[in-house]
């Protein structure tokens, strides 16, 4: 396995650094057939994380230096006891938010705290303490403001999905969107204003700009939410996204609009101190007014909600890919899938797609595992197999429903 073989001396490397504080162990599947087939492994390499003898999540970080900072964050329980008032105040002054259970005597509130601990601990910071009986969240002090408070507390009954859901609706009026978080986000329409951000070395000038919490307080409830973010760690995205170069507005925010249905807009105005040009982009976007960005993209952008308007129109031919952010066979097969949708970019006929299956629900009748990549035809599914351009053309010219227009072309095919 190619793959295997280049992700080997990174693993060896993290086995070295890591030694002593988390074991790294590697099992060959062609003399173990039936141990990898006991934890579902198809494919490789796969990795996974294994806590007290059990299978536990599958490693969905880095395959390459990152595996020791990954893997480090794995580290520990997945809730800490606190066991005073002052471990309490050092836990919850933290860069990110926190989320702490006093669970009392209520062993069966505490297990499962934990159990959501274990699931959510990648992307949340967990404690309990046994003194009365609640579940709080304590806000990033860093973006404590006058608008919101900086502890919410918990009402439901407590399960996992319960407390997953309370965590995604309390990010706050207006939280710090990051590489990491970003997906989490955008799972609802979403205003960023991104500019010169930087909490760990520059707080004052950070929350300089963040006037936006005086706007996002007069919209909350509206269906939108508002985040601030590093134009540096975004610049590429910007430039390819919206057309926002790093020239176009100085020391200013951008700003934009992205809903999760991936339709896109730009404030165009001069961003003010006082609010009122948001205010105004707003009021223009409320009401229907703004006119969407459109950048012309050979590989449409799929997400659920817009899962049956484009892969399952009677009128098109779809080749739909499934991927995940973090799977480097995905990565590696990005600019082969791009080359293909530039190639098939002048057909009018044929749609090429692509969903990120981690944070969208697949839906029935699609098995996936990353990356996989379905035709879609009228009436029919099916998964073609290949993975370079010339396999791909090929399989579409045997079964789309009419002749490819392919300028340029050679006929060879």
């Amino acid at each position: 396995c190619g793959h295997c073989k280049k992700l080997a001396p990174e693993f060896e490397k993290a086995a070295g650094r890591l030694k002593g504080i988390v074991q790294l162990a590697k099992v060959d599947c062609t003399a173990n057939s039936e141990t990898c087939g006991r934890f579902g492994v198809t494919g490789y390499p796969t990795l996974k994380i294994f806590r007290s003898g059990k299978d536990s999540a599958p490693y969905d970080g880095p395959r390459s230096a990152g595996i020791y900072n990954y893997m480090t964050k794995q580290t520990g329980p997945d809730s800490l006891h606190l066991k005073s008032k002052e471990d309490l105040q050092n836990f919850v002054n933290n860069y990110d938010a926190s989320i702490v259970v006093f669970s009392g005597t209520d062993a069966p509130r505490l297990d499962e705290f934990l159990k959501a601990a274990g699931l959510l601990r990648e992307q949340f910071r967990f404690a309990h303490i046994t003194e009365l009986q609640s579940v709080l969240l304590f806000r990033p002090p860093r973006l404590a403001n006058a608008f919101e408070d900086s502890v919410v507390v918990f009402t439901d009954y407590l399960t996992i999905s319960s407390l997953r859901r309370f965590i995604r609706d309390n990010y706050g009026l207006c939280p710090h969107m990051t590489m990491e978080n970003r997906d989490r986000l955008r799972v609802r329409d979403l205003l960023t204003a991104y500019y010169d951000l930087d909490y760990h070395h520059n707080v004052r000038g950070s929350n300089y700009w963040r006037n936006v919490m005086k706007v996002a307080s007069k919209y909350s409830g509206r269906g939108l939410i508002f985040s601030v973010a590093n134009k540096r760690d975004f610049q590429a995205e910007l430039e390819d996204d919206y057309g926002l170069g790093t020239a176009d507005g100085g020391e200013l925010p951008f700003v934009t609009i992205r809903t999760k249905l991936g339709h896109k807009y730009t404030m165009r105005e001069e961003f003010r101190r006082d609010g009122q040009s948001l205010e105004r982009f707003l009021e223009d976007y409320f009401a229907g007014r703004l006119k969407r960005y459109i950048r012309s993209e050979p590989v449409q952008v799929v997400v659920a909600e817009s899962f049956d308007d484009i892969v399952n129109d009677p009128n098109k031919d779809v080749l739909i890919q499934f991927y995940s952010p973090s799977c480097p066979h995905c990565k590696k097969l990005e600019p082969v899938y791009r080359e293909l949708a530039e190639t098939l970019y002048s057909d009018p006929n044929v749609v090429v797609a692509k969903m990120n299956a981690v944070n969208n629900d697949v839906p029935l009748g699609y098995d996936v595992q990353f990356p996989t990549i379905y035709f879609a035809p009228v009436g029919k599914k099916d998964d073609p197999g290949a993975r370079e351009l010339k396999d791909f053309l090929k399989f579409l010219k045997q079964e789309a429903s009419h002749n490819l227009v392919l300028p340029g072309f050679k006929e060879e095919l």
